[in-house]
């Protein structure tokens, strides 16, 4: 890998710091947050019980657990912040996943999430008690979240609560629809985070999406949202690639498996520092932050040989695995009403669900 990002030159290097009054607390925060919680035991609990064996309540479903390296190159200061501070290697495991929190046939097409765990990364922990040294990004293949706040977060998490387990048929044939109504919106030159969150997402390939945090974080002094792009001739040869979802119910996880038990492939990790409040909003998780102000930059490169996606000793390291926005350092702490909601919510869930299913959470390597 070179020694410095071909774009280092044109990063910004004029990003708003991060001081407290970027943030703003919403009225009853902490009682939205025991009640997200409360949600997403519900959710966990209902599925347990259906599967008999205990899933996270949102993105359930994997479709593949990735081993890799990531690169981090020398970085002009502004960028070499947290984790990409220092040149070097690390060990990374990512997970590709659907967002909710029932185990549904593929059919039912919603986003797609990828999270990140960067294993030994240097630096104060937002949890001195976690005995990690790992840093998580979660991100899912859309450059907004589906709600501005955490109350709308919430609302939404109870819609899809009162759902989970009901009506799996029916829930095929609406997504069947709504993708036709999507297909017709990005035809029209649009698209529409609500009809894919609702099961409109394209029947497309999970490798050939990028990937965005979606909510803010810290980054180092200042402020930022990350993307995970494919850059590699194999997955960008999968940007709109259609998957046959008819397949088997399984059918995403199987592109995956096909893909990586022939191929690897790279992505860049790339940050978008915040210049303008007014325009890059720290609060509302609604908001596309405007790349004309302040482009995506790549700080690392993620390099993943080919592989087995998902043998048998898989379903073990996924129960034995958590990733949580919370789970890294001070440098990178999450920023936001809905982050600060998810803290608490996503300990807890992890914690049931390592509990019901009785193993040990652990952030080791695929042995």
């Amino acid at each position: 890998m070179p020694t410095t990002t071909p774009d280092a030159a044109r990063a910004p290097f004029a990003p708003l710091p991060w001081v407290p009054d970027c943030e703003r607390l919403e009225d009853d925060e902490a009682e939205t947050a025991r009640e997200l919680m409360e949600t997403m035991g519900r959710i966990a609990e209902t599925v347990a019980r259906d599967e008999g064996h205990a899933f996270r309540s949102v993105h359930a479903k994997s479709h593949g657990l990735l081993h890799g390296r990531l690169h981090v190159p020398a970085l002009p200061p502004v960028l070499a912040q947290g984790a990409f501070a220092t040149p070097g290697e690390h060990a990374a495991i990512l997970r590709l996943s659907s967002s909710p929190g029932d185990l549904l046939d593929d059919s039912v097409s919603t986003p797609r999430g990828l999270a990140l765990k960067i294993l030994d990364v240097a630096g104060e922990r937002l949890d001195a008690a976690d005995g990690a040294a790992t840093q998580d990004f979660l991100m899912v293949n859309g450059p907004v979240f589906a709600a501005p706040d955490a109350k709308k977060f919430l609302k939404n998490l109870k819609l899809l609560a009162a759902t989970t387990d009901k009506a799996p048929n029916a829930k095929k044939l609406l997504s069947a629809a709504l993708r036709g109504l999507e297909s017709l919106v990005e035809k029209a030159g649009g698209e529409s985070a609500t009809l894919k969150a609702l099961g409109g997402h394209p029947a497309t390939h999970p490798l050939g999406e990028t990937y965005y945090t979606q909510v803010p974080l810290r980054y180092g002094p200042s402020m930022a949202k990350l993307s995970l792009a494919p850059v590699s001739p194999e997955l960008l040869a999968l940007k709109d690639a259609p998957v046959d979802l008819g397949a088997g119910p399984n059918a995403l996880r199987d592109a995956v498996v096909a893909h990586f038990a022939a191929f690897g492939g790279t992505w860049e990790l790339r940050v978008q520092l915040c210049m303008d409040l007014g325009s890059m909003p720290i609060e509302d998780a609604s908001v596309r932050w405007p790349e004309d102000l302040s482009p995506f930059v790549p700080v690392a490169r993620l390099v993943v040989p080919a592989q087995d996606a998902w043998h048998c000793g898989t379903p073990a390291e996924e129960d034995r695995l958590a990733f949580s926005p919370w789970r890294g350092i001070v440098a990178h702490r999450p920023l936001g009403s809905i982050m600060r909601v998810r803290r608490q919510a996503y300990a807890m869930a992890a914690a049931v669900r390592c509990t019901r299913n009785g193993v040990q959470q652990g952030e080791s390597m695929r042995s």
